[in-house]
């Protein structure tokens, strides 16, 4: 049963992708056939069958990330599964927001990373938690927690396309000998940066996403301080996860306070989310992967 999950989640990222690269930006292939066949093109929308297909292997992935880690011997987890499942509450967000954006652009490279971490559990099959796995407080941290890494994942997307996209809009042309020369992209690049929104939109969302995982880190930090307490007599223990998580939610907050007082936008911005980011990610991610894969330590 497990193994069928992995294919069919596998057959439909790896579908869903070939179909978004295979049909990006229509318009634009139109447009070098010739401008007026291109102005009578109707504006891509997604069907009814894409909705339906993302929404299938949201179904699939969540069922396997629950058959795989909620086992009758007790709880699995590790640094795969817990990419599996940032990826799969990414992609699930990801369909959320695809109801009110045209979000093609961010799907291309979503989909394909949310296919390879769908796999890595195979590779790196975790270990197991006892004891404290049936425990109330904990399901609530894990569930939050992984919301908030979800929320995270995929605003560092867009953090990526938007500083992609920032850099495409002010790099028009390149110095030359008095003669501005303008500079050649790469020609699948510019139609997939075509199938953005407008950056203004982006940066709306961008902040929105960071709000409310900034939100559920907050709930994260408190209710693994409550979990400690109850479980290990100890408010806190100031491992490499709680280090990483702490630093990582200063910095998350630290560019809400600098966007509401300072207005911060732009590179500056999208830099420090990615930072944030890739401290998040050391929190857990990394934590686990160095004792499961570096030093064979479960």
């Amino acid at each position: 049963m497990v193994i069928v999950l992995y294919a069919l989640t596998a057959f439909l990222y790896a579908s869903l992708t070939w179909h978004a690269w295979a049909t990006r930006n229509p318009q634009g292939r139109l447009a070098a056939a010739g401008p007026a066949l291109a102005e009578t093109a109707p504006a891509a929308r997604p069907a009814a069958w894409w909705r339906g297909a993302w929404l299938l292997v949201l179904l699939t992935h969540g069922l396997l990330l629950h058959e795989t880690i909620f086992r009758d011997n007790g709880m699995i987890f590790g640094f795969a599964y817990a990419l599996s499942a940032m990826l799969w509450l990414g992609i699930g967000i990801y369909w959320i927001e695809s109801f009110f954006f045209a979000l093609a652009g961010l799907g291309l490279i979503v989909t394909p990373v949310a296919l390879v971490a769908s796999l890595l559990p195979l590779l790196f099959p975790g270990s197991q938690i006892l004891g404290y796995a049936a425990s109330g407080l904990f399901k609530f941290h894990f569930i939050i927690a992984n919301v908030a890494y979800g929320l995270f994942t995929l605003a560092a997307f867009h953090a990526v396309l938007m500083l992609l996209a920032e850099r495409r809009l002010h790099t028009f042309s390149r110095p030359g000998a008095g003669v501005a020369a303008p500079v050649r992209e790469p020609l699948w690049l510019g139609r997939w940066l075509d199938l953005l929104p407008p950056l203004l939109t982006l940066e709306k969302l961008l902040f929105r996403l960071i709000g409310a995982g900034f939100v559920l880190l907050t709930l994260t930090i408190v209710s693994g301080v409550l979990f400690s307490e109850t479980i290990f007599s100890r408010a806190a223990r100031f491992d490499h996860k709680t280090v990483f998580a702490l630093i990582s939610w200063v910095m998350f907050g630290g560019i809400l306070l600098a966007r509401r007082l300072y207005g911060w936008r732009g590179r500056v911005a999208l830099r420090w989310v990615i930072a944030a980011f890739c401290m998040l990610l050391l929190a857990y991610v990394g934590s686990r992967f160095v004792l499961e894969v570096v030093v064979h330590r479960l």
